[in-house]
């Protein structure tokens, strides 16, 4: 009975099964068996898995697959994890990295035991102010693509009762994150990839945030590219300068920071917390 040892790791509430190729050498992942991995009721479960290989010319190789088994764009809370892991298993010095995800470079640090910042390419395809047609309203919307795409809804733009055009969300806690998040995922506008999706809320100077993953197919507790992709919009549309911190749906806090020159976005980073939960064994038996 084969077995592979793994990290259970999280990146402020968004949770990765971390798999070191070198540990385990003869390990092939297959979209069936990261389903199998990421289920929650019957295997480790989480909201995707990391793969870590050595490479020549960076200090690792990482690959992330989203939790239905497809191969994942870009994930910053996973490629924070993945910096932590990094430097828990001697691949980086000076707390100071270079790596590959999913075959393009980044950087990242490591500025304590729990706070990690991971340096993201400049976001493209910024969006202001554009209208989707759903099913039961219209709603004004942003996007940034900052290594995975992003819709950003602010919920006092969302009507709570289609019968009162004055009813519009005020509480994020009491918002329809599954329900209009997976419709707008899918929605024709953003296919054939689709889309992640986000809605925020201003509350003294912090943006809150939830966020529906399209390849969970759910919210998750934190997203770091949705995050980013926030708090990018925020400095237009909210008028907020950098850093800018955001709380996430399951409390913790992500700071994003910037530099805008010509209109242009630079040195864009995230940093938050990233801890290794457990380590352990599982049979690819599952």
């Amino acid at each position: 009975m084969e077995k592979i040892s793994f990290s259970k790791m999280s990146g402020a509430g968004n949770d990765f099964i971390i798999i070191d190729k070198v540990v385990n050498p003869q390990f092939v992942l297959s979209q069936n068996l990261i389903r199998k991995l990421c289920d929650r009721h019957y295997g480790i479960g989480a909201d995707g898995v990391i793969t870590i290989s050595d490479s020549k010319e960076y200090d690792f190789d990482m690959e992330y697959f989203n939790a239905d088994g497809t191969t994942g764009s870009l994930c910053g809370n996973g490629a924070r994890c993945a910096i932590k892991f990094a430097d828990r298993t001697g691949r980086i010095k000076q707390k100071k990295a270079k790596f590959l995800s999913n075959n393009v470079a980044y950087s990242g640090e490591v500025l304590d035991q729990n706070e990690i910042k991971f340096f993201l390419n400049t976001p493209k395809n910024l969006k202001y102010n554009f209208e989707i047609k759903l099913k039961d309203q219209k709603v004004n919307a942003c996007f940034a693509d900052t290594g995975s795409p992003h819709v950003i809804i602010k919920i006092e733009d969302v009507l709570k009762d289609k019968n009162n055009p004055q009813s519009y969300y005020t509480d994020l806690n009491d918002f329809p994150v599954f329900e209009l998040g997976r419709e707008i995922r899918y929605h024709s506008d953003f296919m054939p990839g689709g889309t992640n999706v986000n809605f925020v809320k201003l509350i003294d100077g912090k943006i809150f945030i939830r966020t529906y993953e399209r390849g969970v197919e759910n919210e998750t507790l934190a997203c770091g590219t949705g995050s980013t992709a926030a708090a990018v919009i925020a400095y237009t549309v909210f008028q907020l300068a950098p850093p800018i911190t955001l709380i996430t749906f399951g409390g913790d806090k992500l700071v994003v920071n910037f530099k805008v020159q010509n209109k242009k976005v630079e040195d864009l980073s995230l940093t938050g917390p990233a801890e290794i939960i457990y380590n352990g064994e599982i049979s690819l038996n599952i």
